[in-house]
């Protein structure tokens, strides 16, 4: 599936590219302080429920997003409720606040909604997540322990508005059982 940003020419699909250097060179130059690759290729190579989309511009990989399928434990009882989680998301440091991310995020969020999944988490910015209605999530915790400052940077979106749970923890697949992604 393929979609053209026409202002940028840019292409979103849930192609990758043939040369893994790639994605990582884009993580390397997106997120300079913060390795990333390891997460990323754990992701894409784990066979876990994964959605990845990449953003090309004339060929080249410009961005990436993978949103990740998890569960939710409801009084040590597995929901099953279809969530995601949102991250990582990368663009290419020369082409942000063009609107790649942001195009990345709603294409995802879409097929989502399409596919059956009730809620999106993510880990990041509130001013930036926000923009795509993202919310403060109070109800369902994290898998790990959040520093007290970055409580207000765990979030979720609704995507079908009469499915939403509770209140539990979020279970994230054997990629993500890392406290050092958390913390």
């Amino acid at each position: 599936m393929r979609i053209s940003i026409l202002s940028t020419h840019i292409e979103i699909s849930d192609e990758l590219p043939e040369n893994s250097g790639d994605i990582e060179q884009l993580y390397r130059d997106a997120f300079p302080d913060e390795d990333l690759v390891p997460l990323v290729k754990k992701l894409l190579a784990s066979g876990d429920e994964v959605l990845s989309l990449t953003a090309t511009k004339g060929g080249n990989l410009v961005g990436h997003a993978v949103f990740t399928t998890c569960g939710i434990a409801i009084e040590n009882e597995a929901s099953d409720q279809g969530v995601a989680l949102l991250g990582p998301v990368a663009v290419l440091a020369a082409l942000q606040k063009q609107g790649i991310g942001g195009s990345l995020i709603q294409k995802g969020l879409e097929r989502l909604t399409a596919s059956g999944i009730a809620q999106v988490f993510v880990l990041g910015d509130p001013n930036y997540y926000s923009r795509f209605g993202f919310q403060e999530d109070g109800l369902i915790a994290p898998p790990y322990p959040l520093l007290e400052q970055w409580r207000p940077a765990w979030q979720s979106k609704s995507l079908q508005n009469d499915m939403r749970v509770q209140s539990g923890i979020l279970t994230v697949p054997v990629s993500w059982q890392d406290v050092s992604l958390w913390s």
